[in-house]
C-alpha cells in the first residue's frame, strides 16, 4: 500500500528539523564559557506543532489515465 501524502510528510519533516535547538558546543563558541544562554536563542525559526502551523496541504497527484 503506497504512502498517502508523501510530499506533505517530507515537507513537514524538513521544517521539523529546522526548529531544533543549537548544539551546546555552538552556543559556547558564539557566546563564550561564562555566558549562560539557552540553546534556542540561536535557532532562527521557532515553531511548535500547536502554536504555529505551516498550512501545508496534500500534494496534488497527476491522474494516471487520460479519460
Amino acid at each position: 500500500m503506497p504512502i498517502k501524502n508523501f510530499g506533505k510528510k517530507t515537507k513537514l519533516a524538513k521544517h521539523g528539523r529546522r526548529t531544533k535547538w543549537a548544539p551546546i558546543w555552538a552556543v559556547l563558541k558564539k557566546y563564550g564559557k561564562g555566558k549562560r544562554v539557552h540553546p534556542s536563542a540561536m535557532t532562527r525559526h521557532k515553531r511548535h506543532w500547536r502554536r504555529t502551523k505551516l498550512r501545508v496541504g496534500p500534494i496534488k497527484e497527476i491522474k494516471k489515465h487520460l479519460g
